[in-house]
């Protein structure tokens, strides 16, 4: 039984007579370049959301830059995120000309650490940029505590938490922005490259949107120097079959996950944790294991995929390696060192799911 980690072949046969409708429609119509298409998914996705303003880009890489450029972060300045994540996080930081300043995470969570990010906070500090990782919402009722007591912004990266719920709000509709990647295989993907911020302010959002159009309200008149971040009318028409469906997606990847949780309560493992603070929609399905080489190759064996998500913390980057060579984050090298990522997806049968995990006991 061969197991990816993620299958979209699958998903695409049971979207496909819609999708494909969908974009016959958009190339008949000939209207490529923020179309209809693209401006009704963002209305669509901020009313799933309960979103003030959605604003469509081209990536979830382009959607933390311009959120950050939009609000206002620049040269000389600070913004704290968590050093186990994606690069693209500290990426767009850098972009700006602000300066990544990496805080530890939490053992259970794998997301940045409230307790320690107050010391990490100096007059330069202007944001702090959580990841919700693999899904599970990091505590924003402590950060954004941490927010108002030092008049910063919260920005958050929510490329694996589409659809994440915190106190009954959903991430991305919490902070100043939220920052969203339709990577093919997140939680909400498109077929290529795709991304989305949410603002609470209607400036915010304006700005976004001018950044995202060569900084272009009217055509051929530029007020700021923007970029080419637009999101493709054909992806749109993807999202908006698959943004129906979603909450049906993240249920099957709990129920997936739970199962995982179930049969794999053994020594040795450390599954994932569910804190209490929200509602984990289990993008990554991502364990703690001393066996780690052990168990990926008999699962490589056995013709199921399995990743690591991330073995090098950002701070320990070459990139990064020289600013941040003083910098020791235990928990965070730690568990880059032991985790692993087992399939996952909406469309996976419970079947595949004991095949997984009787490979996993087997390894052990």
């Amino acid at each position: 039984m061969t197991i990816p980690m993620v299958d979209l072949k699958s998903q695409y046969l049971q979207l496909k007579d819609e999708i494909d409708a969908g974009i016959l429609d958009a190339l008949e119509k000939t209207q490529f370049i923020l179309g209809p298409n693209v401006a009704a998914f963002e209305e669509e996705a901020a009313a799933y959301l309960g979103a003030k303003h959605a604003v469509a880009v081209a990536s979830g890489t382009d959607a933390l830059h311009l959120a950050l450029a939009a609000a206002g972060i620049g040269p000389g300045d600070e913004v704290i995120t968590s050093p186990f994540t994606f690069i693209a996080t500290a990426e767009a930081i850098c972009y700006v000309g602000a300066t990544p300043v990496f805080v530890d995470v939490e053992p259970g969570s794998f997301n940045i650490d409230p307790a320690l990010i107050e010391a990490a906070i100096t007059p330069r500090t202007k944001a702090i940029l959580p990841v919700h990782l693999f899904g599970q919402p990091a505590d924003l009722a402590a950060i954004s505590a941490l927010c108002g007591k030092h008049n910063l912004l919260l920005i958050e990266d929510c490329a694996q938490s589409f659809g994440a719920e915190l106190a009954g709000r959903m991430t991305g509709t919490i902070g100043a922005a939220g920052c969203f990647s339709f990577f093919p295989s997140k939680n909400l993907g498109c077929y290529g490259d795709g991304g989305m911020v949410t603002a609470a302010s209607a400036e915010l959002a304006e700005r976004v949107r001018v950044l995202r159009n060569h900084g272009s309200k009217v055509r051929y008149h530029h007020s700021v120097i923007g970029y080419n971040s637009r999101l493709d009318e054909i992806q749109a028409v993807i999202l908006r079959a698959k943004l129906k469906r979603i909450a049906v997606y993240n249920e099957e990847r709990r129920r997936v996950a739970h199962l995982y949780s179930e049969l794999l309560a053994l020594p040795g493992l450390t599954p994932p944790v569910e804190d209490g603070k929200g509602v984990h929609v289990y993008h990554q399905y991502t364990l703690l294991t001393d066996a780690r080489e052990r168990i990926m190759a008999a699962l490589t064996e056995a013709g199921i995929a399995s990743a690591i998500y991330y073995p090098i913390p950002l701070h320990r980057q070459d990139v990064f390696a020289e600013t941040y060579r003083n910098v020791r984050l235990p928990v965070a090298e730690g568990v880059a060192s032991r985790c692993m990522s087992l399939p996952i997806f909406p469309e996976m049968t419970d079947e595949q799911v004991r095949r997984v995990a009787a490979v996993v006991r087997g390894a052990l």
